[in-house]
This record gives C-alpha cells, structure tokens and sequence, in this order.
C-alpha cells in the first residue's frame, strides 16, 4: 500500500512543497513584469496580470519539485495570465466599440447636420464610454443589456438567472455608479 504524504497548507505566506512563493516571485519580478509589458502593451495593467500570476502561482496544484524548474513555469504562468487578461478586456473593448459604432451619425443622418454640434457629440459619447469603461463589469453588463439590447426586466431576470426585484436593485445601482462616473468627468452636475 502506498501512503500519500499530507500536503503542507496554502495560504499568503505558506510554502508550498518548501517552495517560499514570496520569494521566489520577488526575486523573478523584474523580469517577468518586462515580458508581460512586452505581451501586453498597456503598462497600466502590469500590475493587475502580475498580481494574478502571484495568485496562480500560490495556488498551484502540484507541488514545485525542482526548484531550478522554477523560472520556466513563472514564464508559462505569466504568458498565460497575460493572455487571459487580453482576451477578458479585448472582448469588453469590442462590446464598447460595436455600441460605439452602432450610435454613431451616418453620412445620410440629419440629426446633427452642423459639424460642430457632431463633434461635441462624438466627444460626449467618447467621454461616456470612458465612464462605462471605468464601471464594474456587472455593472457594464447590466446597463448594456438594459439600454442597448433594450431587454426588459424579465428578460434580463430570465438570463442572470435573478428576480426581478434583483435587476431593479442592480440596474438602480450600476445607474448610481454611472452617474458617479460621469459626475467625475464633469458631463453631469452633482445635484442633477
């Protein structure tokens, strides 16, 4: 009969198979943050894919063994995470960018037949789409599906799998949220 070992906790701080994770990740940082800045292009998310190979890193299945194996796996870890971040923020992008398209003026439109008035307009919605950019992704979510899908609230019940009331209070919220946005970037005023 062969006996498993018990496997030693997993947590912040703990080692795992007598690997000292904060070490270990501290000490290949820099060159890790320099190949996910090079994958990446956006130096501002450096942070948030480094923070999350640090979380997979610790919450590894299977114990390191070769700690000279170590630099490899950080390397394929850190890929990895920089491309799940991509593809998570790419298909957002497109969402903005597809709404964004959808509502712009045609040539044939006369909504705004004065250049000036198209412009503050692009800008406006440019502005705004900053601000659902910069709203939570349920809450992103919730009021796409809310004002430009334009399902009602059985039918945004129906596909999150929540009642009605719960939409309500979602939608109520992610408007709060919206208006926070918006407020900070001077297009709505505090009391309106």
């Amino acid at each position: 009969m062969i006996k498993s070992e018990p496997r030693p906790p997993v947590g912040p701080g703990a080692e795992v198979g007598s690997v000292d994770w904060a070490r270990l990740l501290a000490e290949n940082d820099r060159w890790l943050r320099t190949v996910v800045a090079v994958r990446l292009g956006e130096p501002q998310a450096i942070d948030e894919v480094m923070q999350e190979v640090a979380l997979a890193a610790i919450r590894q299945r299977a114990p390191l063994v070769d700690r000279e194996k170590a630099a490899p796996w950080l390397y394929r870890l850190a890929v990895r995470q920089t491309l799940l971040y991509r593809r998570k923020h790419g298909r957002r992008r497109k969402l903005i960018e597809r709404v964004a398209r959808r509502n712009q003026p045609r040539e044939g439109d006369n909504r705004d037949p004065d250049p000036l008035a198209w412009l503050l307009a692009e800008e406006r919605r440019h502005q705004v789409r900053q601000a659902v950019a910069r709203l939570g992704r349920h809450d992103a979510e919730i009021l796409m599906l809310k004002y430009i899908e334009q399902w009602s609230y059985r039918e945004l019940a129906d596909h999150l799998g929540i009642s009605e009331s719960a939409v309500e209070a979602r939608l109520h919220r992610a408007r709060q949220r919206l208006r926070s946005e918006l407020t900070a970037l001077n297009l709505v005023s505090v009391d309106g």
